[in-house]
């Protein structure tokens, strides 16, 4: 058999991509294991947290984001002292799901928030209207869903700007004060601009892994995520693109009501947050 002179550079070349496989492998689990609110880049962050548990208020405080979200004024958490609930839903894209979704609420008599994108102003103009005329909030997502840290003032402005245009145009409505930053990333230089042009960012201290629509897990799985979190005064982030979500909302808002909560709309998250006794110095 004739000696093949090939086999030691092949070696040498699996090798070099075994190594290079390895280093890749390092950095990722270097990130996956970084604590939820660290930093992608200096002054970036993306909004995250370990949850509540029994009813004890999710580690927000210790994030590392915290004072730059209150000195902005952004939302996401009201007074911890009442058991009030706000409701949220992301609406990207429709999954043929919002229209039930709108039915339990009406049915519950319960207010929500809807942050929408440019997609879905022009592909939804009837659910928009639905939402508006049933009494529901209309809040901005921005109009292509970017990473906003990496946008001029200018271009944050012109984001925010197309979609009130547009919601306005479909639905008639006036104002939109509320912004949800798109999937949580945001700066000081973010949230400074949204407020300039005259918006609350909003955040959250309730949600769950909803928004894949390839692994959702039943209506049990979305029941149990959502109401083991429940705590006083909690902002809930759900996507309106879950399956999961709208088969269980109805039995979400029963078992908080039954543990004696409230459901509010955003606007009266911002008086409550406002007169919320102050915290305390340690003695």
């Amino acid at each position: 058999m004739a000696f093949d002179r090939s086999r030691p550079e092949r070696r040498v070349i699996l090798r070099r991509k075994i190594m290079r496989l390895t280093a890749a492998v390092t950095v990722l689990a270097a990130i996956l294991a970084s604590p939820c609110g660290v930093q992608a880049q200096p002054g970036t962050f993306h909004f995250g947290f370990k949850k509540s548990v029994d009813g004890k208020l999710p580690s927000i405080d210790e994030e590392g984001f915290k004072p730059i979200i209150t000195k902005h004024g952004a939302l996401f958490l009201g007074d911890t002292t009442r058991k009030e609930l706000f409701l949220t839903f992301d609406n990207g894209y429709e999954n043929g799901l919002t229209g039930k979704i709108l039915d339990v609420l009406k049915e519950k008599q319960v207010p929500a928030t809807f942050f929408v994108t440019g997609h879905y102003i022009k592909d939804q103009p009837e659910l928009l209207k639905r939402m508006a005329s049933e009494g529901h909030i209309i809040g901005n997502h921005s109009w292509s869903h970017p990473d906003m840290t990496t946008l001029s003032d200018d271009a944050i402005r012109i984001e925010l700007e197309k979609v009130k245009e547009q919601v306005q145009e479909v639905t008639g409505q006036q104002e939109m004060t509320y912004l949800r930053p798109p999937r949580g990333i945001f700066s000081e230089k973010v949230l400074a601009a949204s407020k300039s042009s005259g918006y609350t960012s909003v955040f959250w201290s309730i949600a769950y892994k909803d928004w894949d629509v390839r692994a959702q897990k039943g209506a049990s799985y979305a029941f149990q995520q959502v109401t083991k979190q429940l705590h006083p005064g909690a902002i809930l982030l759900l996507h309106s693109v879950s399956q999961d979500n709208a088969d269980a909302l109805a039995s979400i808002i029963d078992e908080a009501r039954r543990q004696g909560y409230e459901f509010k709309g955003l606007p009266e998250l911002s008086s409550s947050a406002e007169e919320a006794p102050a915290p305390q110095p340690a003695s």
